[in-house]
């Protein structure tokens, strides 16, 4: 049984390390400057939730709640759709005020269903997962506001490729934990490090840095 929870416990380990190396990263991979080629919006997209570790942490536990389902793979791909109309509303001009806080509240949120093993319905799903789309998308949408169309497309044909693939590939690994193991504690070890994950992240923003 240890060597079965060797891989949450890595993941659970290394949680303080990033989020301490959080503010580092900055939500940025232009260095903070907006991206004005193809090339430069294509990895600003594929660059954003995976230094984000806000945004990495929700894509991942968005593949582990889809691999309970036969649709899963349609599930994740409705919450990319959803990232991706949540950047468009961001586009658009609508405002959020604390945008960022209801990010980390919505990762809270994602680890302790997971934590919790409760098996949503396939609509259930779809919903959480559009609304947290949405709300991921929207703060996604910030760094690439008023870019050239050029770079924002490239931009979203990024972003979407990252997410999808993101959350497939932990859909794939929680449903090979769930054949190969008959307890769920490995998924609720993940499910507890995403949400304090979110926790951390939602301090870090309510605490000023001294």
């Amino acid at each position: 049984m240890r060597r079965n929870l060797r891989i949450p416990s890595l993941l659970l380990a290394s949680v303080p390390a990033l989020v301490a190396a959080g503010p580092a990263f900055a939500h940025h991979v232009m260095g903070g400057r907006m991206p004005a080629t193809f090339a430069q919006g294509l990895l600003s997209g594929l660059g954003h939730p995976v230094i984000g570790l806000d945004h990495f942490a929700a894509v991942v536990a968005i593949g582990c709640l889809a691999a309970a389902h036969g649709s899963g793979a349609r599930l994740a791909f409705g919450y990319v759709l959803a990232m991706i109309a949540g950047v468009a509303v961001h586009l658009m001009g609508a405002s959020l005020p604390g945008a960022e806080l209801w990010v980390a509240v919505s990762v809270i949120a994602l680890g302790a269903v997971l934590l919790a093993r409760r098996d949503l319905s396939t609509a259930a799903a779809l919903a959480l997962f559009a609304a947290v789309g949405l709300l991921h998308g929207y703060a996604l949408g910030e760094s690439i506001y008023g870019a050239e169309q050029t770079p924002l497309v490239a931009y979203l044909i990024g972003l979407a490729v990252i997410q999808g693939g993101i959350a497939l590939a932990a859909m794939s690994v929680a449903r090979l934990m769930m054949r190969r193991m008959a307890q769920a504690a490995p998924l609720r070890l993940i499910g507890a490090g995403i949400s304090g994950v979110g926790l951390a992240i939602l301090v870090q923003q309510l605490v000023p840095a001294v």
